[in-house]
């Protein structure tokens, strides 16, 4: 009995010192086809796991159906035996979902020989606790979600798909101040949402997190027939999305992600010079005195949790030339940014005028910086001179007479009939251009290059007619001229606007309701006869 119990005694020391041998001998898990089985790591795990024991802040980009959550399930089981009074924390996009990593704790807890197991307090969907302090919570994600007491891991699984992650992870990372660890789990959902943004950060050593990147190779009983048989099941978009483990192949991106891959293969290169008392001045294109620049800043609130930002564009090439991207609080940005700007060429610097904006913005202007484009209250600055800008929702609500205008461009697409278009003549102005074809009879109908010399002193309202008919009248001019047309059809082929729907439903007009991006959409317009 005595061996016995010398057996158990360091068999336990070995579970409560390697997690991996712990998981592997002793952990339980509910596979979809054969019930419980117990839980065997492959290679790739047990350096995932390494990965955990290693680093505090562990970001793990994945293939789908890996196991990573299953067994980050695991690690915290182990973690909540072996350490007394731990706190872990499952964020996840859905109750359901969240609830899912608490039920396979449970699991394989109960599977677990008796000398491993401790007493429980409390056992129920959401929630687990043990008798020796130690539990693990589960929620949905809100924005107080992470709000609670010191944790000591933390769980986000599918972080690239939470509503809300930034403030969530704001109010989170407080609470693990103390020494807690963060497991951050996904699948790529698209760039730029917080999980591609830190990741990217990680990369760059901009932040704590260790980058784990799990490619569906990395799973030895995958093969490429494998991956095809997931394009037929999942269809090629997503599972380029959920297979391949690639940011630009994910999510829902207006240009294509060849291109975008092409682009940074071909275009995207090394700096010449990393420059600044930070190293954070990066610079491609030093600069030539013979160019304009553009200087374009995005300031930060300069209290660690956020990053300023300049980008630096020779005008005549429209190249980027430089980047900065650091911590400086709104002063030091600002006084930073006179000397970049000075640098080249007394570049026109441009900068984000929100409320952090403008103390950066009062820097720039108090120091005497000239070439210098903003927004204030009511006016555009450029160089000392105001411009005035004007809001008004509808015609005749701006009093054109007051600024002496004489002619007025209505672009707004809003005003289709003569009497709203007259409202600009009753406030002031002297005449008045629509880019629309109205409802009913104007003055005149001009298209540059076809009849502008039509116009007459005493024409007021003036319809410059629809894009499509401009182009149209224009090419069956010169084919007519040309060749002679006695009938013709014409389609085309438009871009994004603002009035046709883009998802693919239905609407109260079906000729405008499909996805701009998949589709060619057919719809009516109507032609002036001129």
């Amino acid at each position: 009995m005595s061996d016995l119990k010398q057996a158990i005694k360091q068999n336990y020391v070995k579970c409560a010192k390697d997690p991996s041998y712990f998981i592997n001998q002793y952990c339980t898990i509910q596979h979809p086809q054969r019930g419980k089985i117990k839980f065997k790591l492959y290679p790739f795990q047990y350096d995932v796991l390494k990965e955990y024991q290693s680093h505090d802040y562990n970001i793990i980009l994945k293939s789908r159906q890996l196991g990573i959550s299953t067994l980050s399930a695991a690690y915290a089981l182990w973690m909540m035996l072996f350490q007394n009074d731990k706190n872990i924390l499952v964020i996840a996009t859905a109750k359901d979902t969240a609830k899912n990593l608490i039920t396979k704790v449970r699991i394989m807890y109960e599977a677990l020989p008796a000398w491993l197991k401790t007493a429980i307090v409390e056992n129920n969907k959401l929630s687990l606790i043990f008798k020796n302090g130690s539990q693990i919570k589960a929620i949905a994600s809100n924005e107080s979600a992470g709000r609670s007491e010191a944790l000591s891991l933390l769980i986000i699984d599918e972080a690239a798909f939470i509503e809300k992650i930034d403030t969530i992870w704001t109010a989170a990372q407080q609470t693990l101040a103390t020494g807690g660890r963060c497991l951050a789990i996904s699948t790529p959902n698209g760039v730029g949402n917080w999980f591609h943004k830190t990741w990217q950060d990680a990369q760059d050593g901009a932040n704590k997190f260790n980058t784990v990147k799990l490619h569906w190779t990395c799973h030895p009983e995958r093969d490429e027939e494998w991956r095809q048989e997931q394009n037929k099941i999942l269809g090629p978009s997503q599972a380029a999305q959920e297979c391949d483990a690639d940011f630009l192949s994910s999510g829902r991106s207006v240009v294509d992600p060849v291109v975008l891959e092409w682009y940074k293969e071909k275009m995207c290169c090394e700096p010449i010079e990393k420059s600044g008392f930070d190293r954070n001045l990066w610079i491609w294109g030093y600069p030539d005195y013979s160019k304009n620049y553009l200087i374009c800043a995005d300031v930060a609130r300069g209290d660690g949790t956020d990053y300023s930002a300049a980008q630096v564009f020779d005008l005549e090439e429209m190249e980027q030339v430089a980047e900065y991207k650091g911590q400086l609080g709104t002063t030091e940005f600002g006084n930073f940014l006179i000397e970049l700007a000075t640098k080249y060429n007394d570049a026109l610097l441009v900068v984000e005028n929100n409320n952090i904006g403008w103390a950066t913005l009062q820097t720039i202007i108090d120091r005497g910086y000239e070439n210098l484009f903003y927004q204030e209250k009511n006016h555009l600055v450029v160089k000392d001179q105001f411009v005035r800008v004007i809001q008004g929702g509808r015609p005749g609500n701006i009093p054109w007479d007051a600024f002496d205008v004489d002619v007025v461009i209505d672009a707004t697409g809003q005003s289709l009939s003569r009497s709203d278009l007259e409202l600009h003549l009753k406030s002031g102005a002297k005449r008045v251009f629509t880019t629309k074809n109205p409802k009913n009879k104007i003055d005149r109908y001009v298209i540059p290059g076809i009849n502008e010399e039509t116009i007459k002193v005493s024409d007021k309202v003036i319809s410059t007619t629809s894009s499509t008919t401009q182009v149209l009248a224009l090419m069956i001019k010169m084919l007519d001229e040309t060749f002679g047309l006695e009938r013709a059809m014409m389609t085309t082929v438009h871009a994004y606007t603002a009035d046709q729907p883009l998802a693919d439903a239905a609407g109260i007009d079906l000729r405008r309701s499909r996805s701009a991006a998949e589709n060619i959409i057919p719809n009516t317009l109507s032609l002036i006869h001129i």
